[in-house]
């Protein structure tokens, strides 16, 4: 039986053309965060296992692929088996995301940085997720951070920047769904919840939108929870918006009235972007601590990135609390809603030759044609010249031409030089047709 030749479970390959847009959203991103003043940093795929799994990274600690100790013994798998302590027999493991080796690059180089440090990390993660559409074992991560700005400022700045990069792709209509951790807890509070439950009701609540208002309040009651009352508050604040009052005397009992205004605030200093309140808005992760976001569009069911305020994990390396705020792009998400580069494919053409064309004249041609700025690639006649067209057009190119043979160089309509072969002569009488027509 013939081996597989199939990527790895929830891993990928990418074709040409699938490349090509790719690199083209990333620079797209890439130039847009550069130019609200983010550099860009590389930490290593790999961090400390035990960093990995120091409670930071909320479920996706669960999710790590762990890099075994090298030179293992029998009796060193046998011990942690015995002990239920598998991942005692792995040092290492790939990053689950780029916030926590992000923390640990500024503890590790804070002094080098400046006193606000506006960080940009586009590379890929790993996670041993269930693989579906949409979801990657591998997959590539755009993160924007602001570290060391305790103000609002970080929020208004990460937002701005994220809806320019979005406006540069070409993605319309996407809002940003905005709530903060602390009317979450308010909210919480109100109900009895415990400190104890906290996280495990989020959890909870952050399915509403899967499970709905019943299952919702179901599953609270499994955590032990009393319910009474929770079905109607969740259904109130579902239709929450920017009109409720930020008087602590006339505010809704589940509201944090202080967050609230902060909120306002930040809508305020934002009027280009679409800023929607979700009161129900949670974020998985365990380590936010104040103002969370999510990117949603009106034709999608999931978010096409998030992020939020983090001011307790850098404290967990340098043990001084350090303010931090990041927004991240669900690169995967966004790169199958964008089309291809119009202009990249205006600048691509396709020589079409004879079998017995001299080489090193084709290549004199395309190095002319290069000269120009374009990308060219040479490519033999076929009796199907059709299906030929129709695989370059899908591989990005604009557009074709027919190369002369090398008699065609003495041409009178084309300039003689030198040896009678005139590279630059025949590349400016070439007639292009745009593929497709």
């Amino acid at each position: 039986m013939a081996a597989s030749v199939t990527p790895p479970r929830g891993m990928r390959d990418f074709l040409p053309h699938e490349k090509s847009t790719r690199e083209h959203a990333l620079g797209v991103i890439r130039s847009s965060f550069a130019a609200h003043g983010f550099d860009e940093i590389e930490t290593p795929v790999m961090e400390d296992s035990a960093r990995l799994h120091s409670g930071l990274g909320g479920d996706n600690e669960k999710l790590a692929f762990a890099v075994m100790k090298r030179g293992l013994s029998e009796a060193d798998v046998a011990a942690a088996a015995e002990s239920g302590d598998l991942l005692s027999l792995a040092d290492l493991g790939l990053r689950f995301d780029l916030t926590v080796p992000l923390a640990r690059f500024y503890a590790t180089h804070r002094a080098n940085l400046p006193t606000v440090f506006r960080s940009i990390q586009i590379a890929p993660v790993w996670r041993a997720e269930r693989p579906q559409k949409g979801r990657y074992r591998q997959f590539m991560q755009c993160d924007i951070d602001v570290i060391g700005e305790a103000s609002a400022l970080a929020e208004i700045e990460l937002i701005s920047a994220t809806s320019a990069a979005l406006d540069a792709l070409g993605l319309t209509g996407c809002s940003i769904r905005i709530n903060d951790r602390r009317i979450l807890s308010t909210l919480l509070g109100t109900w009895g919840i415990g400190a104890d439950l906290t996280e495990r009701a989020l959890i909870t609540i952050d399915k509403l939108d899967k499970i709905g208002v019943d299952g919702v309040v179901t599953e609270l009651g499994g955590l032990g929870i009393e319910t009474d009352g929770i079905a109607d508050v969740l259904g109130s604040i579902a239709s929450a918006g920017w009109d409720l009052t930020t008087s602590p005397e006339q505010a809704p009992t589940w509201l944090d009235a202080s967050a609230y205004a902060d909120l306002l605030a930040l809508r305020a200093a934002l009027p280009e972007v679409e800023l929607v309140f979700d009161p129900t808005l949670v974020r998985g992760m365990g380590y936010y601590t104040g103002t969370i976001f999510e990117i949603s569009h009106p034709d999608l069911s999931y978010s096409l990135g998030g992020g939020g305020r983090y001011d307790g994990m850098i404290g967990r390396f340098l043990g001084t609390d350090v303010p931090a705020c990041g927004f991240s792009i669900g690169f995967e998400r966004i790169v199958d809603l964008l089309e291809a580069d119009a202009a990249a494919a205006e600048n691509s053409v396709v020589l079409l030759h004879d079998a017995d064309a001299d080489p090193a004249q084709l290549v004199a041609v395309k190095l002319a044609l290069v000269g120009q700025g374009k990308r060219v690639r040479l490519t033999q006649r076929t009796k199907n010249i059709k299906a030929l067209l129709a695989r370059a057009e899908t591989d990005g190119f604009g557009s074709f031409a027919f190369l002369p043979a090398a008699a065609a160089a003495s041409d009178a309509s084309v300039e003689a030089a030198g040896d009678g072969f005139d590279a630059a002569g025949i590349a400016r009488s070439l007639e292009f047709k745009p593929l497709g027509s």
